[in-house]
């Protein structure tokens, strides 16, 4: 086999000349690994490279969570933790209370991100995530119905939450499926479910007993207080099985962007890739909602954000995972340090990123930019 090979940047005027009058066309920003010759080959692009190792430099900077806090601990000890060296009280905060909860928070970050990615994808519309079309809010009555009807504790709680937003999910896709799948139908109908859902949450709380109520809410704006290897564990799994999935149909969901009949003539099944799609979605969204509750707004607002770092027109969804794992780093150490003693729950940091995000996008829409 030979050495890889890196192709240089082609135009498209070059492959297809341009005809008198027509401006250049503009530069690739794509770049084609090739090994073997053309037996295998690999697109790239290096601002999407670029964009990743930054968003990676900046999960690394959510290890400072590891050395900060009410036990503070020098970078040298925190090592010696990781590495099995250090003394047992250090050892403990480390790798017991600190480490599991960054773990998880990064987990969850990448979970919901890439769920975000294919439901706005599959729906066309950016508004397509799994917090607004009602998936966590299934997760959150599944959750909700096993804390404070069935008085179970965390472990029946997360399976619950997944099963609330499996059964949400297959919901939504019946209830959206007349005529085959459209975009906007899902929305709509994600939206109404997600409405109904919410309501019965607040019917659950009000039902509950006064610490059970207090539980619930904190579980619902999301957090990860006190959390342990225990959620990290089914969550990993979730992600180790379902990531090549959605990684593998990462062009797929750039032709369906395009549209059904375009799709079609490109040689999609477009039905049976949305099913699949949409099952990996919501699996994503239900696992990682069962690990910390419904962090609101990650899904919504990392895919376009990873988008327009990278320029690119296929869903990054690499670089999406990135984005993700960084936001939910960066807010859950922001809420554990701007407010301490007191440690908020980090769906507080998110909403207040989702918010400022969700006006700029309207902002950016009356414009038309």
């Amino acid at each position: 086999m030979t050495g890889p090979v890196l192709d240089g940047p082609a135009t498209a005027s070059a492959r297809s000349p341009a005809s008198a009058g027509e401006p250049p066309r503009p530069t690739s920003r794509y770049r084609v690994l090739r090994f073997g010759g053309d037996a295998v080959s690999m697109r790239i692009s290096p601002r999407a490279v670029a964009v990743s190792v930054g968003l990676g430099v900046v999960v690394v900077a959510g290890l400072t969570a590891l050395t900060t806090g009410d036990y503070p601990i020098p970078v040298g000890d925190v090592v010696r933790a990781l590495l099995g060296h250090a003394d047992g009280g250090t050892d403990f905060v480390v790798n017991s209370l600190r480490l599991p909860r960054l773990v998880t928070g990064l987990l969850v970050g990448a979970g919901l991100a890439l769920s975000g990615s294919i439901f706005q994808s599959v729906s066309g519309n950016l508004l397509g995530s799994p917090d607004i079309l009602g998936f966590t809010f299934g997760s959150a009555t599944g959750a909700l119905v096993v804390l404070l009807v069935l008085r179970g504790n965390a472990a029946p709680a997360s399976l619950g939450a997944v099963v609330g937003g499996l059964l949400t999910g297959v919901l939504v896709y019946a209830l959206s499926r007349r005529h085959g799948l459209a975009g906007q139908r899902l929305v709509l109908i994600g939206i109404a479910v997600g409405a109904l859902l919410a309501a019965v949450n607040s019917y659950l709380i009000t039902r509950a007993t006064l610490a059970g109520a207090v539980a619930a809410q904190v579980w619902l704006i999301g957090s990860l207080n006190s959390w342990g290897w225990e959620q990290v564990w089914p969550l990993a799994v979730a992600l180790v099985v379902l990531v090549p999935v959605a990684l593998y149909h990462g062009r797929r969901l750039a032709y369906l962007e395009m549209g059904r009949e375009t799709a079609q003539t490109l040689g999609v099944d477009v039905e049976r890739t949305r099913v699949m799609l949409l099952a990996v979605g919501a699996v994503l969204a239900a696992t990682a909602t069962a690990a910390a509750g419904p962090v609101g707004f990650v899904a919504l607002t990392a895919p376009p954000l990873a988008r327009r770092l990278t320029a690119a027109a296929a869903p990054p969804l690499v670089t999406t995972a990135l984005a993700g794992a960084a936001l939910v780093a960066v807010s859950d150490l922001a809420a554990q340090r701007l407010s301490a003693p007191v440690q908020l729950p980090v769906g507080v940091a998110t909403g207040a990123i989702g918010g400022v995000y969700l006006a700029v996008l309207l902002v950016r829409q009356r414009r038309g930019t």
